[in-house]
């Protein structure tokens, strides 16, 4: 197979990408005080030197109490945090890179033994199943919630950066509305089905894309598995997906990025097979919106095996390739292999597939 689809331009809107490659959002969790600084900015800007398409930031919190789950996550709020990602759009830049950062409220989750300084929020006070923590958003919340995530994006824009992605996977805040397990609400925010749970979700899209114009690229990240359970599932079959996804797409999102375990595994195979669509191609095919697949790409096993400490090897992208030329979906994001490996997209784009680096559990405790 050829790596030439890998390769090829992808043109959005106003945006245009020299390949098709996409560094993933991946928590760094090293913005002292919330505020990006040079070591930041250093670190996207190796990946655009490394020839990454389309470099998207690690999740970056609305202005809203409690909106992170751990220390030194940054913010994408007040005058220094912002200063601080215009060093990160200015670097990219200079390295002729295109980077968005993706806009974050992690609900009601949290990291270990940190707590945030006021109370934690979700749809219905919980962080999963039958799993009481934190506060039930009122309407009011949810307005200013809204709110919030209009204004980090029209920061974004004037700030200069190229995209922007909202978080509405993993079981985080958006995602939390989404799931059944965690939306017991019964106002117009919750509903038996995935459409009526969606509605906060599209009114964060609604107002960001009027905050931002109708012409900037706007991604949406979202899941079917949860940090708080990976076999969860929003929508079962293709006929629940569109219920989900459709009114999203109809409400302002350019882009579906669409995270799974493993990017090769069908996401109805009861219904085309054991090699079927996976969940960005059925995405592409019920919204018609361009997708960016993701879940283990170059890796040697899933990546649950990080958290846990295990570093991985290098696999072959035979599969990747075919599933591109068929134009099952648009882009494709690479995580681990490029936080271990600046050069990835460059090494793979020049044949020099014996001089990858396999992903390594260390790397996560730097920023080089």
């Amino acid at each position: 197979m050829s790596d030439n689809i890998l390769f090829s331009p992808f043109t959005l809107k106003g945006l245009t990408l020299p390949n098709r490659i996409v560094m993933a959002p991946m928590t760094r969790s090293m913005a002292p005080e919330g505020i990006p600084g040079q070591p930041n900015a250093g670190y996207y800007r190796r990946r655009a030197e490394g020839e990454a398409g389309l470099i998207l930031t690690e999740g970056t919190v609305v202005n809203r109490p409690a909106s992170r789950n751990m220390p030194g996550i940054p913010f994408f709020h007040g005058e220094q945090a912002l200063a601080g990602w215009k060093q990160v759009v200015d670097a990219v830049h200079a390295a002729r890179g295109r980077i968005g950062p993706q806009i974050w409220h992690t609900g009601s989750t949290r990291s270990g033994e940190w707590e945030p300084d006021a109370p934690v929020e979700s749809p219905s006070g919980l962080v999963g199943p039958g799993d009481a923590r934190g506060m039930t958003m009122s309407e009011e919340d949810i307005a200013d919630t809204v709110d919030a995530f209009a204004r980090a994006a029209a920061e974004a824009k004037r700030l200069g950066f190229d995209v922007v992605e909202l978080h509405g996977a993993h079981g985080y805040l958006i995602d939390q509305f989404f799931w059944q397990g965690t939306n017991l609400r019964t106002d117009a925010f919750g509903g038996k089905t995935i459409s009526e749970r969606s509605r906060f979700a599209a009114d964060i899209v609604r107002a960001v894309r009027a905050s931002v114009g109708p012409e900037f690229p706007l991604i949406l990240r979202v899941s079917q598995w949860k940090q708080q359970d990976y076999a969860a599932r929003l929508a079962e079959t293709p006929q629940e997906m569109t219920e989900w996804l459709v009114p999203l797409v109809e409400a302002g999102v350019d882009i579906l990025h669409c995270s799974q375990r493993r990017f090769w595994e069908p996401e109805f195979p009861d219904v085309d097979g054991n090699d079927g669509l996976n969940f960005a191609g059925w995405a592409k095919k019920l919204t018609g919106a361009a997708t960016i697949s993701v879940g283990s790409v170059g890796l040697a096993d899933d990546f649950f095996g990080a958290f846990g400490g295990q570093g991985s090897g290098t696999a072959a992208l035979d599969n990747l390739y075919t599933r591109m030329e068929r134009e099952e979906f648009d882009l494709i994001a690479v995580g681990r292999a490029l936080l271990s490996d600046p050069q990835w997209v460059q090494k793979i784009r020049t044949g020099r597939l014996e001089d990858l680096h396999g992903f390594q559990a260390e790397d996560l405790g730097t920023l080089f």
